[in-house]
């Protein structure tokens, strides 16, 4: 996938709509995770340095085409002034781009920035709707589309609107995503690792599906691996359990022999009589779970197994905890995969969502060689599946 980038446009006196994911988290009119932002600056410091007359838009929480105050954009145009230490004009309009936005974009001079407000104020964003997608082609010579979280959805402000544009190009943000996701699935320095977790089979079976067909080494754990072991026969006591997907985690464990594929599962488990970090704790081998008890955790034997298999990896791929690492106990699975994969010499890529936010909180973020920042586009990403706000992008 080769897609054409920022470096290759020429933005000095153009008007540039890009597409950025500010979805970020507010308390009582305040930020309280700018990752999202800072993430975006490389992108938009560039396009500023070289001249850009730049139109910022993005969507904020899910305000379903009305106005509503607590989602407006306002706060994030503070904050990004701030992060960039110069003026970023916001248009504090409810129709995102009426009369009085028009005319400030007119008066706008070569290196200014404007935010516009929350495109899911317009009810047309979220369906792709034609009037919406024109108006925001028609504010802007060039479209540059750096929203890897929005990336997997059709909407006005990625797709409709490059679709109406001859110039379009993917920022630093997404740039990375393509070449790590996209290349690292497509063409991996082998041996290739992929790590799944997370509670449920059923939201990744497709990436189950297309990972077995391109790894040398797929691990399972989370509350997805009890599935899988009832479909070998063990017993798991009270342990999360999809009784439809049996079958299919029957027909994975058959593909992964017929692929050659190692398939690992736990061998132990760290288990709890309830759902909670004070609880009593048990270690059970794997068949052997007492029926009142559940798994919470991989335990110390599955760990180093899998810490084994990821020993000598070139490339590694992880989506989805291994516990539940929000409780302190049953966290220790988790955080000792994140410590073995901050040690080893490979490709280390992190898929975004629940994995992501795992890695940080443990303090290893900064050993990852990539932190997905989209959970469900990093997803449809390791499914195989063309993502519509990438795919829409010129290519080089």
């Amino acid at each position: 996938m080769n897609k054409k980038t920022i470096d290759d446009l020429k933005v000095n006196g153009k008007y540039v709509l890009l597409r950025c994911d500010f979805n970020v988290p507010v308390r009582e009119g305040k930020i309280t995770d700018e990752n999202r932002i800072v993430a975006a600056l490389p992108t938009i410091k560039k396009l500023n340095e070289d001249g850009a007359r730049l139109i910022i838009c993005s969507h904020l929480g899910k305000p379903k085409g009305e106005a509503i105050k607590e989602l407006s954009l306002e706060v994030v145009g503070r904050r990004l002034a701030t992060l960039l230490g110069k003026e970023v004009l916001f248009s504090d309009d409810d129709y995102v781009v009426s009369d009085g936005t028009l005319d400030a974009i007119d008066e706008m001079q070569d290196g200014d920035i404007m935010l516009l407000q929350n495109t899911r104020y317009r009810e047309e964003e979220t369906k792709n709707g034609k009037l919406f997608s024109e108006e925001l082609a028609d504010i802007c010579d060039i479209f540059v589309n750096d929203a890897f979280g929005t990336a997997h959805r059709a909407h006005c402000s990625n797709v409709g609107v490059a679709e109406l544009k001859e110039e379009t190009a993917v920022g630093y943000l997404i740039e990375k995503e393509i070449k790590f996701i996209g290349n690292a699935v497509e063409e991996p320095n082998r041996p290739f690792v992929a790590i799944l977790g997370g509670a449920k089979v059923s939201d990744k079976i497709n990436v189950i599906d297309n990972l077995l067909s391109k790894v040398d080494t797929l691990i399972i754990g989370g509350g997805m691996a009890y599935t899988f072991l009832k479909a070998q026969g063990h017993e798991i006591g009270k342990s999360l359990l999809e009784e439809d997907k049996v079958e299919f985690a029957k027909e994975m464990l058959t593909k992964a022999e017929d692929n050659g594929v190692k398939l690992l599962l736990p061998v132990d488990n760290v288990c709890a009589q309830e759902f909670s970090n004070d609880t009593e704790v048990r270690i059970f081998d794997k068949g052997e779970i007492d029926p009142e008890w559940e798994g919470l955790d991989i335990g110390p034997k599955t760990v180093e197994i899998f810490e084994k298999a990821l020993t000598g990896a070139k490339t590694v791929v992880w989506n989805g905890p291994l516990g539940v690492f929000e409780f302190e106990n049953f966290a220790k699975g988790t955080l000792a995969i994140a410590k073995k994969l901050s040690e080893i010499d490979a490709v280390t890529i992190i898929g975004g969502g629940d994995s992501a936010a795992a890695v940080n909180n443990l303090g290893y973020g900064d050993k990852m060689t990539h932190i997905s920042t989209g959970g469900g586009a990093s997803l449809e990403f390791l499914e195989g599946k063309e993502l519509p706000g990438i795919s829409v992008i010129a290519d080089k």
